[in-house]
């Protein structure tokens, strides 16, 4: 593994409303509630966002609060192992990083929740929640960039099915 490794602090639900950095994408999808959160939770989660090269589950199935994952981004520039302290299997999950090679990051939770809007339709709805450390608070609008590409491939993935 990569390192040196920076710890961050921990989150919680809270922190999705008091983060000095919040990032929040909708998306009305034209498939089941149960198909999205299957492709949120499998395999190779968010494989279609350019920034994230590899995602990988960390703890056995079946999942739930303190399962744990590390994800690869930026081509490597940034490793981040995370925690999840919710989980509502088929509708919900939020996890913070435990530690990350990126020294710029105090704080990040994210939030998924899939919510049926019909038989064969739903919404997802992804927040972000960032704490960048001191120095690195210059560098939030180029963060939010990089950040909204996920919302943007998220957007196109399921525009393109």
């Amino acid at each position: 593994m990569p390192g040196p490794w920076f710890s961050c602090e921990s989150a919680d639900e809270s922190f999705f409303d008091s983060a000095p950095m919040r990032l929040r994408g909708t998306f009305d999808i034209q498939h089941p509630a149960a198909e999205v959160w299957g492709e949120l939770t499998g395999e190779a989660p968010l494989h279609w966002c350019r920034i994230l090269n590899e995602v990988s589950w960390t703890s056995p199935r079946p999942f739930g609060v303190g399962t744990t994952r590390t994800v690869k981004a930026l081509w490597g520039a940034s490793v981040l192992k995370e925690r999840y302290f919710r989980w509502e299997e088929g509708s919900r999950h939020s996890f913070y990083v435990l530690e990350t090679t990126n020294p710029m990051l105090r704080r990040l939770a994210e939030d998924y929740l899939v919510e049926p809007t019909g038989d064969s339709s739903c919404r997802f709805t992804w927040l972000i929640a960032v704490e960048p450390r001191a120095l690195a608070r210059p560098a939030n609008p180029v963060n939010r960039r990089i950040l909204t590409t996920l919302f943007r491939d998220t957007e196109r993935h399921y525009a393109a099915r």
